[in-house]
């Protein structure tokens, strides 16, 4: 019986002596085959085997803008709303005016020839202000002051643009009265912007939209 159990007592020995054996050996296997993944290079995703590009942050130079202004921001920004109002003085009977006598006219009534070679009232001294301009009728609409006494030109066509330097009905007031008497001095016909005769109802017609006009450009 003591022979058996020295046998036995053995034998578990063997066993216990195995069993720690193996379990380092597996141990071993797993730490060496950490350090070489580690020591393999690390690979990118990629598309049909090309790698992808990493991401590359935005730099300031990402959101500079070259010159003043963005061409595509000013498409993009609405044009301010304006209204051109316009009143035609024609001579009578098919006729035509003199252009000496004209330019002298339009002068006579505080008009200055300058931009585009058209006349100008301007609101002070400055002529970046234009209250109302008169132009030719004859195409391009400009005075060639050189060659005035050869001209004869068939009307003229005053227009104002809103919003102007100053207050809207205040410059049809203005264009109106110049008009009216520009037809008195040179016996001429006054219409509106279709042809028609300027009535008293037609002024105050047009005088009421732009004064409406105004209206929506000061809400805008």
């Amino acid at each position: 019986m003591d022979g058996l159990r020295w046998y036995l007592l053995l034998f578990g020995l063997f066993v216990v002596a195995g069993v720690y054996l193996y379990s380092r050996m597996q141990r071993n296997k797993a730490d060496s085959g950490d350090s070489v993944s580690d020591e393999l290079p690390r690979q990118e995703p990629s598309l049909d085997g090309e790698s992808l590009p990493e991401p590359v942050a935005p730099t300031s130079d990402d959101f500079a803008v070259e010159g003043d202004s963005d061409p595509e921001l000013e498409e993009a920004t609405p044009a301010a709303e304006q209204k051109v109002v316009t009143l035609r003085i024609i001579a009578r009977n098919h006729g035509s005016f003199a252009g000496d006598e004209l330019a002298l006219s339009l002068r006579g009534i505080g008009l200055r020839h300058g931009k585009f070679g058209i006349f100008h009232q301007y609101g002070g001294s400055d002529e970046d202000k234009v209250v109302f301009s008169a132009a030719s009728l004859v195409e391009p609409g400009s005075f060639d002051l050189a060659n005035l006494k050869d001209q004869k030109i068939p009307g003229i066509s005053l227009f104002m643009v809103l919003p102007g330097p100053v207050e809207g009905a205040e410059a049809f007031d203005l264009m109106t009265a110049a008009a009216r008497a520009l037809a008195n001095s040179l016996n001429a016909e006054l219409l509106d912007e279709s042809g028609s005769t300027l009535s008293v109802q037609r002024e105050r017609y047009l005088r009421e939209e732009i004064i409406q006009f105004q209206h929506s450009v000061q809400l805008a």
